[in-house]
Parts: C-alpha cells; structure tokens; sequence
C-alpha cells in the first residue's frame, strides 16, 4: 500500500517562495514518477509536474516554468515543490501522486492513482 504525506503549505505574500515536501511509503514508490497537480475550488485538479529518475523534472504550463521545479531525495521517498516568485494565482490545494508508473511519459492513470491529503498554499498580500 501506498501513502503519500504533503506539507508545506502556508499563506505566503506574493513574490515569496514556499518549498513543499511529500513524504511517500510503500512498496515500489521510490523508483516511481511522482507528481503534483494543484485544485482551486470549483476547478478541475490540473497538474503541473511529474518527476521520474529516467528524464527528470517536468514543469507544465508557461506561467510555471521557470518558477517551479521538482526534486526528490536520495533515497527517494520524498519529494518536493520549490515554488518561486508566488503568485496569487498560485493559490490552490497542493497533492502528489503517483500510479507507480516509472516514467513521466506515461499518462497518469486515475483510475490506480495514489493520492496524499493536499497542502494548502495561500498567495495573499
């Protein structure tokens, strides 16, 4: 079983920066593409990077490239979301995942997918 574990989330003023952690356990996650997505209320869970240990982080969407970037420690079992130059439109709920696929190419599979609890990020001044 498969559990992944988000924090770092806070109300932070815009132009600031904010790092979040997912802590993963289980079977097979540590050679697994983790990924995070990000939901505002009343939109659809959209995500915004995947990373895997075959072609390395992948940032989605023009306003995020260059601000975010994906990393995961060592020993893979936790991953983080640096965030930079914060946006109020950055304000959302932040989760990883993974559906243990080991590369980012694969399209995530909803269906199997694990999912930890969110973080909230707040971009207010």
């Amino acid at each position: 079983q498969v559990q992944l574990v988000e924090s770092g989330g806070a109300w932070v003023q815009p132009g600031e920066s904010l790092k979040l952690s997912c802590a993963a356990s289980g079977r097979n996650v540590m050679r697994a593409a983790m990924r995070w997505f990000r939901q505002v209320p009343g939109k659809q869970r959209e995500e915004i990077s995947c990373l895997d240990d075959h072609d390395g982080t992948s940032v989605y969407g023009d306003s995020l490239k260059g601000r975010f970037t994906a990393s995961r420690d060592r020993a893979g079992k936790t991953t983080y979301l640096q965030m930079t130059s914060l946006e109020p439109d950055d304000t959302a709920m932040y989760f990883c995942a993974t559906d243990l696929n080991i590369l980012c190419s694969e399209t995530f599979d909803y269906g199997v997918g694990y999912w930890g609890e969110g973080t909230l990020v707040i971009v207010s001044g």
